[in-house]
This record gives structure tokens, sequence and C-alpha cells, in this order.
């Protein structure tokens, strides 16, 4: 760091030096400095206490709290010249005991404060003026995991700066400030700068960390959904196998929304598909070719009539335009991830399935055999 010298159109050299070297101290000082002068930190903050240690069952004390323009607790830790090991442990204990404090808490908490450092001063008062003139009945304070982390230090080392950096993919609200003082002379200087996220880089880390946790997420519950389905199907697969059908004797549950069974006839299967919306047993045609697909779905349809009677209800004819297979199906709505449904969805599924088959299989072992001497396969 430089001081400008206007005089000599020159630059002088600050000394970096230590907060030991100098004699201060951690609590006494640059704690002090911080509570006084929050904007050194780069936003407005409301500094409602310091060595905080209102949680039963434990003496531990926080450096500073405070409250963001957004409402949040803000959990500040001050270190001086060496971050520590354990510092972010210890942040994060202080945040999770935070989470429960709600806004009457937050007004006590804050009173207190001020009865010490301005007394007559009213904490409700104070914060609704904080807060933008907002009526203090009507203000969200430590909503959900709001919590921010903010770290401060001469000096970071590598286990904290990886743990955090770590932590904020996880969405994690963390800041690490490195706070150096300088001096020229008698003079002596702070700086305080952001170094994670550095500024400039802050709005992508946050975007970053967003993706990461949804990546997170997307795969925790695709996991539980293979979990769900695969349970379900070890459920249907034996209701299946104690019907008259033996379609599904030689079949093992799988995690995918389908499962599927021959029917005789190549690319032809008798399939059941289960999603959150609805459960459904179908006869899908796919044989690789779409010209053979639509002869035996045309076939099957000119005997619509005959095979709805057989089957003893409507079913659904899908062509399928835009695609190259065709599909015959009957469906009903159902939730496979509420295991409450379950019994209903198999119930349904077993007994339609045991009709479409019986409906439409020797027809279509007729149809098969016209299609070799039709389409060439």
């Amino acid at each position: 760091m430089y001081k400008i010298n206007k005089s000599s159109n020159s630059i002088q050299r600050l000394e970096k030096k230590s907060f030991s070297s100098l004699g201060f101290r951690e609590r006494d000082h640059l704690q002090e400095w911080i509570a006084k002068q929050p904007d050194v930190l780069g936003e407005d903050l409301l500094i409602i206490q310091k060595e905080f240690s209102g949680w039963e069952d434990t003496h531990e004390r926080l450096d500073l709290l405070a409250i963001d323009k957004q409402g949040a607790l803000v959990i500040i830790e001050n270190k001086l010249d060496d971050s520590g090991r354990d510092v972010t442990w210890q942040a994060l204990k202080y945040a999770s005991y935070c989470s429960g404090l709600s806004k009457t808490n937050i007004s006590k908490i804050y009173q207190q404060y001020l009865d010490i450092n301005e007394p007559g001063a009213a904490a409700e008062d104070r914060i609704s003026e904080f807060m933008d003139g907002q009526d203090f009945e009507e203000l969200a304070l430590n909503k959900g995991v709001s919590q921010r982390i903010i770290l401060i230090a001469a000096r970071f080392r590598k286990e904290v700066t990886s743990t955090v950096l770590w932590l904020m993919n996880f969405k994690v609200r963390l800041q690490c400030f490195h706070a150096t003082p300088f001096a020229m002379g008698d003079e002596l200087f702070l700086n305080v700068e952001q170094i994670i996220p550095t500024p400039d880089a802050e709005e992508y880390m946050i975007g970053m960390a967003e993706k990461a946790q949804d990546d997170i997420e997307s795969q925790t519950e695709l996991k539980t959904r293979h979990v769900l389905r695969r349970d379900f199907w070890s459920q249907l697969i034996p209701a299946m196998n104690a019907s008259p059908s033996n379609l599904y004797q030689n079949i093992s549950p799988s995690v995918y929304h389908w499962i599927g069974a021959g029917s005789g006839v190549r690319g032809v299967g008798f399939n059941f598909v289960i999603t959150k919306n609805y459960a459904r047993t179908e006869l899908y045609i796919d044989r690789g070719d779409k010209d053979e697909n639509e002869f035996i779905f045309e076939q099957l349809f000119a005997l619509k009539e005959k095979l709805e009677a057989s089957f003893g209800g409507a079913l659904e004819w899908e062509r399928l335009e835009t695609k190259r297979a065709c599909r015959i199906k009957s469906e009903t709505t159902g939730n496979v991830f509420d295991r409450e449904q379950w019994e209903q969805i198999i119930a349904f599924m077993v007994d339609s399935m045991c009709r479409l088959e019986k409906a439409i299989k020797v027809p279509l072992s007729d149809i098969s055999q016209k299609l070799k001497g039709n389409v060439k396969s």
C-alpha cells in the first residue's frame, strides 16, 4: 500500500505490520473498530451484540452479531494475525445456534446491547430505522437458513480457505476479509479487503454455487426416485406373477419408470409405465421400422371394437405420428412416489395388463404372420 504525496507527485510505501507487533488485541481493538464502523465490510450492517453467548448449555461467544438489509443475521468472527485452523467450524456452530433466534429474541438481544452502549434507545425503533422505516411488526428477520458468516483475519490458512470455498458450493453464505495494518511513521492505517469471494467474482460464484447445489439436489432426488421405483416394481412383479398371466415370470425390478415383457412378436412389448402423474399398461410397438410399426398398429386398430370388448373397456390408440413407435394403452392417475397409493396402482396395473394381454396376444400373433407375408422382416 502506498500513500500519495500530491506536492511531490510521488507515492510513498506504507510499511505492512502485524497486529501483535503494534500491541493490538482482537477483542479490544479489531472487534471494536468493526463494531463502530461496520461499513468497513462493504455494506450496511447493524451490529446488535458483541461477545454474544445467549445459548443454553454452552459458554461459547461469537465476536459480533449483526443484521443486514435483507433481515438476515450475520455472524462476524475476528482473528488477528492468523485465522487459526478451526475458525470455520466455530463460525458454523454459531450460525447454527443463531438459526433458532426469533424476531422477539433478536429484539431482546439488541435491546441488551443498547442498554449498555446507548441507554434509552429502543431496539425495535432502531431496527425499523435500519430497515428503511418498515414497521417492526411487518419485518421478516432471520428467516429459514438465511444466516451469513463473515470471517476477518490478517492471514487465512489454506485449510480455512479450502473449507470456505467448498461450503459455498452448498449455498452457505460466507465471506473472508483480510484486515491488514500499515504504518508510516507514527501514523497507522487499516486496510480491509474482501478476498473470498472477490467482489468482481461474487455474483459468478453465487451462480456457480446455486448450480452446484441444484446438481446435488437433482442427484439426491434421482437417487430417491430410483429407490422408490425399484421398491414399487419389487411389489408389482410378484403381484403380476400371482395372476393368471405369466408375462413377467422372468422380469426383475428396475430403477427406471418402465419395465417391459415380450409379447412373442419381435419389437412388440407389454409394458408397465409409472410416473408421479399416471400409471399405465401398454402394448408398445417398435420394431425399428416405422412402416412395420404402423402396419401392426393399423391391423389391430381395424379390430378395435372387438379388442375393446374383450378388454372390457376403452383403450387409447396412439399412432404417435412424430415418433417411429406406436402405442395402445390403458391409463389411470396415480403418483408412484406416494407409497400410500401403491396398493391401488398395483391393483389397476395387474388387472389392466391381464385383460390387455388376453385381448391382444392372439390377434397380435396372427398379424405377425401376416406381416411376414406382406412386409420384409
